[in-house]
């Protein structure tokens, strides 16, 4: 082994050349006349990182950064670490210099991050310590093609990795170095715009639940119709307020498993996955045998209000109305369907009181609750203290909200779609500069073979 080194060692300039230079049959696609591909070996040092021992406590609690794979959201940004080494633990760990890229080598594969700090990371990460410009690398290794390279050279596990010697052997397109940092500023400079863009675009969309919040207080305080109930001549004094059962029934679903040897046939079967606030999840409908004497109980009804006995605490009571999307479905134990006296509670005003603030102050307030989950029962469901205005003004109410809340969908799903744009935008980028089609080529600039003379 010692001797196969030695020889590497004393290989000539000329015949490290013919090692680094890839053969242009083997290019994953053409690039500029004075660039050339060799591999990431050439152009970086790779260090595959470590825990130091966890039995050694005096080896942590400092202010050295230890990156692990969730540090690497942080992208090109890695500043802060989730957990910080002693000097004591620094010593027994290999530090990984400032302007590396950090690569996740284990799990989520491909995932990268640009150190902006010295530090050391744990054995899921391998880095690249570059010998060439150090975003360029960073950048580089953020493309489609270097991803999938390493997931290509993964061991076929339970748990994908890719050791050291593989990520190595990465191909890598060399342009001369001049050009890398044109590149590297044009990236910079561009995805820079799209992030401002981004950042904003998060504003709007995380802002949407707090104004989608802020009109259903105003919709069930009585302020959204104050000017409706002026022109009808009508008082907000005649709002009552009546315990669900007195202006409802409700009903629990089928329990699954539950057989009497009776004939059976096979019927959709709404589940709680499918019940989301304010609206159905149908993408996934499952099937049940049901015994033919309990179809009708299960059945639902064009106007049924479904509601979740419980789930994640944040959506607690969350409920939807049935407009008899699926023929014939009936719904499990874990939904509960509320059938209102369609002349005194419209089940459209039912369903979005109970997800208004009002709704889930009472059912957060009755539930059972252990951690991150509440449940709440029928009873409690039953005695839902309901805000009752006229079934006129009720209808108003929602009609209003619809419009309302269609519009708040509307900014949420173009904000979405604009994230999306971003990202593809994105990766379009990083694959033109790659392939040097930024406008950043000069074809009388020196070949990236010199610059490989000076780095193998």
């Amino acid at each position: 082994m010692a001797r196969g080194k030695k020889k590497e060692e004393n290989l000539t300039l000329e015949e490290k050349l013919k090692q680094a230079l890839v053969p242009e049959e083997e290019w994953p696609y053409e690039v500029p006349g004075n660039w050339c591909w060799v591999r990431l070996k050439d152009v970086a040092f790779v260090i595959t990182g470590g825990t130091p021992s966890k039995n050694k406590p005096e080896y942590y609690g400092g202010t050295f950064p230890f990156f692990k794979p969730a540090d690497l959201d942080y992208g090109r940004n890695m500043v802060a670490a989730s957990e910080f080494l002693s000097e004591e633990g620094k010593a027994v760990s290999r530090c990984i210099p400032a302007k590396s890229t950090a690569v996740c080598c284990i799990g989520s594969i491909g995932k990268c991050g640009y150190l902006c700090v010295d530090g050391t990371t744990n054995q899921q990460i391998n880095s690249a310590i570059p010998k060439v410009n150090s975003l360029f690398l960073y950048y580089y290794c953020n493309t489609i093609l270097f991803t999938k390279q390493l997931r290509l050279k993964a061991s076929a596990t339970t748990i994908s990795i890719v050791n050291k010697s593989k990520m190595e052997q990465c191909l890598f397109p060399l342009p001369p170095l001049r050009e890398q940092q044109r590149i590297a500023n044009h990236i910079e400079e561009m995805f820079y715009k799209l992030d401002e863009i981004k950042e904003k675009t998060q504003l709007v969309l995380e802002s949407s639940e707090d104004r989608k919040a802020a009109i259903l207080y105003k919709a069930f305080s009585g302020a959204l119709t104050a000017k409706w109930r002026k022109h009808k001549g009508v008082s907000f004094e005649g709002w009552i307020t009546k315990p669900l059962s007195e202006v409802a029934t409700l009903q629990t679903g089928l329990m699954k498993g539950k057989r009497n040897n009776q004939k059976t046939v096979l019927l959709p079967y709404l589940r709680v996955a499918n019940v989301q606030d304010g609206y159905l999840d149908l993408k996934e409908i499952k099937n049940i045998e049901v015994d033919v004497l309990k179809i009708e109980r299960y059945r639902l009804k064009k106007g049924d209000v479904l509601f979740t006995e419980g789930g994640d605490f944040d959506k607690l009571g969350r409920s939807s109305v049935w407009n008899e999307e699926i023929p014939d479905c009936i719904h499990q134990n874990h939904i509960f369907v509320v059938r209102t006296q369609t002349d005194t509670l419209d089940p459209y005003f039912l369903s979005l009181q109970a997800g208004s603030r009002y709704g889930k102050t009472y059912f957060i307030g009755c539930s059972k609750q252990t951690t991150n989950l509440a449940s709440i029962n029928s009873t409690q469901l039953k005695n839902f203290p309901v805000l009752i205005p006229t079934i006129e003004e009720q209808r108003e109410i929602v009609n209003i909200l619809n419009f309302f809340l269609g519009k708040e969908e509307q900014i949420k799903q173009n904000c979405l779609k604009l994230l999306e744009k971003i990202e593809e935008i994105k990766k379009s980028i990083l694959s033109r500069a790659f392939r040097g089609e930024l406008g950043t080529n000069n074809p009388d600039e020196e070949s990236s073979i010199e610059l490989l003379k000076t780095i193998l």
